[in-house]
């Protein structure tokens, strides 16, 4: 559903280090607009570095969403996303302004566009057997296992993203039916006019050079120092969404003497460049989008030429 009747709502989508935080405070200043923020890791109080968090000055005077709303030992599900994300639109609407969504975790953008698959509810027996097999045969082996009983599911989720496999599995195991078979039944629209853009380098390598240079400067703004802080409160752990965020876990490994410098370096910044190519998967699908690139001197005029609202 795309009518001209529905109220407009701009998506910026774009992998990790793209450039989509000053583009989008571009567009909110030109068209009155508010930015929900479409990002994981953004919603964490004290998580500013690794996540790459705009700063006030950053932001422009644009009022900014879903930002720094949790403590990182709370949870966000997609689910909560999608529910705040159109609580927030309904709002900037209603007060005569446009939503202007912004982020590159493409499974929330995915839930809001074509609606949530109504799961079953998590089993703790379940997913406390889950969790000792995963410890027992790692996280390959339950790829496997998943190929086994959901190949759909299986493409679609990464052999190093733990927790969707076990949440598959986990369905499975309750429900015998893949997951997969949920998610096909969802497919509920939203009451909006979505205009879509990418913004994107034109070559991969650039932005593989673009991922480096950000995290190494990271490092030097007291990313490490960051993560400490974390470290050392106690009630968290590995297994919890803020700490497994990338970067985050890198250096946690490191503070647990499991990884030495160097390779914490290496490592965060290959997960973020697999992050990356993740997304990409994601973009190929939005067919009516129109492609921005990264960097491009009349950037912000050609998404401006896109846009009609």
């Amino acid at each position: 559903m795309n009518s001209p009747d529905l109220p407009p709502a701009i998506f910026l989508m774009g992998p990790t280090a793209s450039g989509k935080t000053a583009l989008a405070v571009q567009l909110a200043q030109h068209f009155n607009a508010e930015i929900i923020s479409v990002d994981s890791a953004l919603v964490y109080r004290g998580m500013d570095i690794g996540t790459a968090k705009p700063s006030l000055a950053e932001r422009g005077g644009i009022v900014h969403h879903l930002i720094d709303i949790l403590d990182p030992a709370e949870t966000f599900s997609t689910g909560q996303f999608r529910a705040s994300a159109l609580e927030l639109m309904v709002d900037i609407t209603r007060r005569g302004k446009i939503p202007l969504l912004a982020g590159g975790t493409m499974l929330y953008f995915n839930a809001l566009l074509h609606g949530l698959a109504e799961l079953p509810p998590a089993d703790p027996e379940i997913r406390k057997q889950l969790d000792l097999q995963l410890a027992n045969i790692g996280k390959e082996a339950m790829h496997r296992r998943l190929r086994q009983v959901d190949p759909e599911a299986a493409a679609r989720i990464h052999p190093n993203d733990p927790q969707r496999i076990q949440r598959a599995l986990e369905v499975f195991a309750i429900s015998g039916k893949p997951i997969s078979s949920f998610f096909a039944q969802a497919g509920r629209s939203i009451p909006y006019r979505p205009i879509k853009l990418i913004i994107a380098p034109e070559d991969r390598k650039i932005l593989h050079e673009m991922i480096a240079e950000r995290f190494l400067a990271m490092l030097r703004q007291g990313l490490v120092e960051e993560v400490e802080i974390l470290f050392r409160r106690g009630d968290l752990n590995e297994s919890m969404p803020s700490v497994r965020a990338v970067g985050y876990r890198q250096v946690w490994s490191y503070l647990c003497g499991e990884l030495d410098f160097a390779a914490m370096t290496e490592k965060a910044i290959v997960a973020t460049r697999q992050l990356a190519k993740r997304q990409f998967t994601w973009l190929r699908r939005e067919q009516d989008a129109k492609k921005l690139v990264s960097g491009d001197p009349d950037l912000l005029a050609k998404a401006l030429q896109w846009i009609r609202v």
